[in-house]
């Protein structure tokens, strides 16, 4: 019988550290609407519009459901706080249903004796948020694998440029959308060249290519689009294609299933994506030479190659983003068209913590706070104006500040690798 020495108390000893951070957000977001509520009372009515066939419509009272939502917000807010207080994440399903309170609680305010359109702002949502979703797709694999993608601008644009120039040519948006992804995958060929093979500074490489593809885009722009529009600005669009079924789901239906089918792919885009990137041994090699090259170096994964390969497929997909512009939001490319959705990209996968589904839902939250801005002109509420303009990125800061914080990204992420 052999005895078993104690551990020391040192061995024994643990630090753990509690995480308070989105607790506190969730408690300064459910004080300010309790606030907004307050000094800026509103009753009467709140009619929703769930639009379809049979433009269904829903009639709640102003005061009541929106205290009573915000009564429910701190409800979850404690839940969250008790979570943390026991060392324990705060999860999804508990911050999800949150959001959705504070913004069911907004509209049924904002809404007081008006009609909220649900179905024509989730639709808009999901249309402005279509080109930050492949950009935040592209950013997630290129940092994950090792570098910063901050091109994500450029790609976006150059996509979009491709897209309109080919459609116009060829007459099929399908060429466009080819020429969308060449046009990315080209911006990130340079990226990969600079930041890998020449190990230049990866911020300042993608700050650059953003610069000069804005400016060699504005200079074709005005010296062969302006003056050829018949022949090289007049894209062929994507037309939306109805899922049978599935398009006649309330609510759901008009906003998911009755799509482009550039929607249709960022679908198929964040599953492949997602299951791959766990899954799939492309998945462990992008991980591991993003988080330790040398060690994926040591199991023969060759690093840069590695690299250089996923750097231009994360900017391929950022390039159908931007063929969405031009292929399905707008007939026409326009100079400068992006207007710095390629930032909003990249603090997406900052806020999503370089996970492709918490990404896309960021990605979808700043989209939906766009089109927001431009209901609450329509509904004439008491907030000024110049708010209106600043909530996208108000919410921006927010995010990324309140709940993504000091979060770890890839740990090689921004550092080239030299073969010793």
């Amino acid at each position: 019988m052999s005895a078993t020495l104690p551990k020391s108390p040192d061995a024994l000893m643990t630090v753990r550290e509690r995480h308070l951070k989105v607790p506190i957000v969730l408690a300064i977001a459910a004080a300010m609407l309790a606030l907004l509520l307050l000094a800026l009372p509103r009753d009467g009515v709140t009619t929703f519009d769930f639009g379809g066939a049979s433009s269904a419509r829903v009639e709640v009272p102003t005061a009541v459901t929106s205290w009573i939502l915000v009564a429910v917000m701190v409800v979850l807010t404690a839940l969250a706080a008790l979570r943390s207080w026991a060392y324990r994440t705060v999860p999804l399903w508990l911050t999800i249903p949150f959001g959705v309170l504070a913004i069911t609680a907004f509209l049924v305010w904002a809404g007081a004796d008006g009609l909220v359109p649900l179905t024509s702002l989730l639709v808009g949502a999901i249309s402005l948020s279509v080109p930050l979703v492949f950009g935040a797709l592209g950013g997630v694999i290129g940092e994950r694998e090792g570098v910063f993608n901050v091109a994500i601008e450029g790609q976006l644009l150059l996509g979009a440029f491709s897209a309109a120039v080919l459609s116009s040519l060829t007459g099929s948006p399908l060429v466009g959308l080819v020429g969308a992804m060449l046009g990315g995958a080209m911006v990130a060929f340079v990226l990969a060249a600079f930041a890998i093979k020449y190990l230049v500074e990866q911020v300042i490489v993608g700050v650059v290519l953003n610069v000069l593809v804005t400016g060699v885009t504005g200079f074709l722009f005005g010296a062969l689009l302006v003056p050829n529009e018949d022949l090289l600005n007049s894209p062929e669009r994507f037309a939306p294609i109805a899922i049978p079924l599935l398009s006649d789901i309330p609510l759901l239906g008009p906003v998911l299933f009755n799509q482009t089918l550039i929607v249709y792919l960022m679908y198929v885009a964040v599953a492949v994506v997602a299951w791959g990137l766990y899954r799939t041994r492309w998945g462990l090699r992008l991980r591991a030479v993003g988080e330790h090259p040398q060690a994926a170096d040591t199991v023969g994964i060759r690093v840069n190659p590695t690299r250089f390969w996923n750097v231009l497929l994360a900017g391929a997909i950022a390039g159908i983003g931007g063929a969405y512009f031009t292929l399905v939001s707008v007939p026409q490319f326009g100079k400068e068209m992006t207007a710095g959705l390629g930032f909003i990209a990249l603090a997406a996968v900052i806020f999503g913590r370089w996970d492709p589904v918490r990404a896309t839902l960021a990605a979808l939250l700043f989209g939906f706070t766009t089109n927001l801005q431009n209901l609450l002109t329509v509904l004439k509420t008491p907030i000024p104006g110049e708010f209106m303009l600043m909530l996208p990125y108000l919410v921006t800061i927010i995010a990324v500040a309140g709940f993504a914080g000091q979060v770890r990204g890839p740990a090689a992420a921004g550092k080239p690798y030299i073969k010793s």
